[in-house]
């Protein structure tokens, strides 16, 4: 019996990758992978216009109502079909192209399609005729793509299927685009036809949208918190459906239970009271398949709001007066929201003095000693009056001027001097839950980051330097936590290593307000250099709308608007993802990453040894 059961199973997973072969229209032996060609499509992307923010990410399979084969309806494929598309904060391309025979066509064609996204609108009004002008303009902006594109035409129009052999209505669509692939822009009108056309791989899709309903209800006129649904569709990376809202009446199941094969259950959660500020909530969906949404037609009752992410004022930390109010970039409107984050500078409530820890004595004392060197170097004058010794560069300038008539009094003799330090250097480190995260089994992302503070604050404090730290985390932008480590007229000693070792994963990464909130304290310091140092492990993130590309954009205002101060600013990240949006966030020279985690309180001060030096 087991044998006959193994053998059936053999013989279905053989039966399954034949009929799957057979039934696949492309050539998976000259598939080209998105990741291969990620970073080639995010630079041509950008270079022709694209905007700077917008990630570079694979598309989910998309059903789509094609005429299929008997082959094809046997293996049950080519229901889903990656195709690609554009939404506001990301640029869709298929995980994999394997649409012609020859890997360098399917290159081209990844190349393609981010050229065209970055002379596409946002929001496809008409599919064809938007993508036919598209097209005609990035051809008339660039002529020299024209030769580029007859290629991909030529390849692509013989793997579309023949009118001849399709349905009337069918026929007539496929016609009117091939007319529009060959001469983009001499197609205004497309024939209405029940099945969706093959997929046009040169052209963009509108992006995956959750439609409003036709014929909603209209809201209880006692419901005087309701408020109405917005107009903008909002863009989401999954299939979505209307339901009705279940009434707990129809549970009669008319089926056998042997053949369900998926189960769903219905939760009674409202997200508008929370979330009614969050005009990107279907980001928090995406790890859906499929999202479906109900009408819920209960009135509004009075209710008590409970946040359990924040502890009892009795348990948390010590506020340090109240908030304060700052800015911050709305990159969609493209406008600088006033006073739109609250930040509360706080202090740890566990923070009792304490000494340096042992384990870090022996590592303390050798940056102490490297440090010294730089309070201790001294610098060469040239072209003084007097001084230890002559300035051979400037008597042999002197000497060929003088022989040519053009004399020029100067100082002959140089002078060795001690060279004064006047830098202020703010170190900023990201306190997010992602720091509760395992280095090994003994030490956490958090304890390397105390460890950093700890041994950068011992060098920099036997080397003079004028600096600060804190640390934040955020729970939405009504509450951003800056906590004070070290201000800037504090002496380091016991008080502040008490309040480092005291340190705790905290919430969401609000990255744009601490740099702002870091910025104003440098600018209040007198010296001519000023360093910003941020330590993080991840991306700018949040609960709202902070998430994605409104937090990278939000952060690089932060980061320009420092430098327009006069002001460094520099990351240092554990990320491995971070070449993917620290270079635009920074600039290429404005970060650097730390692979090994563990290798963080030894490389921070060597770090800022490179930094203070150039």
């Amino acid at each position: 019996m087991a044998f006959t059961v193994e053998l059936e199973e053999w013989v279905g997973e053989r039966w399954h990758h034949f009929i799957t072969r057979r039934s696949h229209t492309g050539f998976a032996d000259a598939a080209v992978p998105l990741s291969s060609v990620q970073r080639r499509v995010g630079v041509l992307f950008r270079a022709l216009g694209g905007a700077p923010g917008m990630r570079i990410e694979a598309a989910s399979p998309r059903q789509m109502q094609l005429r299929r084969s008997l082959l094809q309806k046997v293996a049950g494929t080519c229901q889903h079909l990656p195709v690609a598309w554009r939404e506001e904060n990301s640029l869709r391309l298929p995980e994999q192209l394997d649409v012609f025979a020859e890997p360098a066509l399917n290159t081209e064609l990844y190349l393609w399609l981010a050229m065209l996204a970055a002379h596409t609108p946002q929001q496809l009004r008409h599919w064809g005729r938007d993508n036919q002008q598209a097209v005609a303009d990035l051809l008339l902006a660039y002529p020299a793509l024209q030769r580029r594109y007859a290629a991909l035409v030529k390849e692509l129009l013989p793997l579309r299927p023949n009118p001849e052999q399709l349905p009337p209505a069918e026929a007539a669509l496929e016609r009117a685009i091939v007319q529009a692939l060959i001469a983009p822009g001499s197609v205004r009108e497309f024939p209405a036809s029940n099945k969706a056309p093959q997929p046009v791989w040169l052209w963009l899709y509108p992006g995956e949208a959750l439609d409003a309903p036709q014929n909603l209800e209209e809201l209880d006129e006692s419901d005087e918190g309701g408020s109405a649904p917005s107009k903008k569709a909002q863009i989401s990376r999954r299939r979505g459906e209307r339901v009705h809202e279940p009434d707990g009446k129809d549970g009669l199941l008319l089926f056998r239970l042997e053949s369900l094969f998926s189960w769903s259950e219905y939760v009674k959660l409202d997200r508008t009271a929370d979330d009614a500020d969050d005009v990107d909530a279907a980001r928090v969906a995406e790890d859906l398949d499929q999202l479906s949404l109900s009408r819920q037609r209960t009135r509004k009752t009075g209710g008590l709001r409970l946040d359990l992410d924040l502890p009892a004022p009795s348990e948390d930390d010590l506020p340090l007066g109240p908030g304060i109010h700052l800015p911050e970039w709305d990159f969609r409107r493209s406008q600088l929201l006033d006073e739109h984050v609250c930040l509360t500078p706080m202090l740890p409530r566990d923070a009792t003095p304490k000494p340096l820890p042992l384990r870090l004595n022996r590592q303390a004392k050798k940056l102490r000693r490297q440090f010294e060197q730089l309070s201790a170097r001294r610098t060469w004058l040239r072209q003084q009056p007097q001084g230890e010794e002559l300035d051979m560069a400037a008597w042999l300038d002197f000497h060929v001027e003088s022989r040519h008539g053009a004399c020029v009094e100067r100082g002959l003799y140089r002078q060795l001097v001690r060279r004064e330090r006047d830098l202020a250097c703010l170190l900023l480190a990201d306190l997010s839950m992602s720091t509760e995260a395992h280095l090994d089994d003994e030490r956490r992302v958090i304890d390397g980051i105390a460890d950093s503070l700890l041994l950068l604050g011992e060098a920099l404090a036997n080397l003079g330097d004028h600096f600060a730290m804190y640390g934040f985390s955020s729970l939405r932008r009504q509450h951003v936590r800056f906590y004070q480590l070290k201000a800037f007229a504090e002496h380091y000693g016991d008080n502040v290593r008490g309040r480092i070792q005291a340190l705790k994963p905290g919430y969401y990464t609000r990255m744009g307000a601490a740099i702002r909130q870091g910025t104003a304290h440098l600018t209040a310091q007198g010296q001519s250099q000023k360093l910003l140092l941020l330590l993080s492990d991840g991306k700018p993130n949040d609960l709202d709308v902070y998430e994605g590309r409104y937090g990278i954009e939000d952060t690089r205002e932060a980061v320009l608007a420092a430098r327009r101060q006069g002001i460094e600013p520099f990351c240092i990240t554990i990320d491995r993802e971070a070449d993917s949006y620290l270079p635009y966030m920074f600039g290429a020279n404005g970060y650097t990453l730390i692979k090994d985690a563990l290798q963080l309180p030894e490389r921070l001060p060597q770090l800022y040894r490179q930094l203070t030096e150039r």
